[in-house]
């Protein structure tokens, strides 16, 4: 999640530099905390659809031993 976070904040500052010079640097620190609180929830996102996958292929697993007991 840590190397999300520093990826999108080092894009972030990057765009910012290449771009206009009218966006003050609140605008634009906004705009790099934005983005890296949008990667940073998606990265959890992705996170718990995995922990969800897991959970399911456990139960899978552990029904597929009880048919076996049986």
């Amino acid at each position: 999640m840590r190397k999300l976070a520093m990826l999108i904040l080092i894009m972030g500052l990057a765009f910012s530099a290449c771009g206009k010079e009218d966006k003050g640097s609140a605008d634009r620190n906004q705009d790099a905390q934005k983005a890296i609180q949008e990667g940073m929830q998606k990265e959890k996102q992705m996170y718990e659809g995995m922990q969800k996958g897991v959970e399911s292929i456990e139960k899978k697993i552990q029904e597929q031993k009880e048919e076996t007991k049986k």
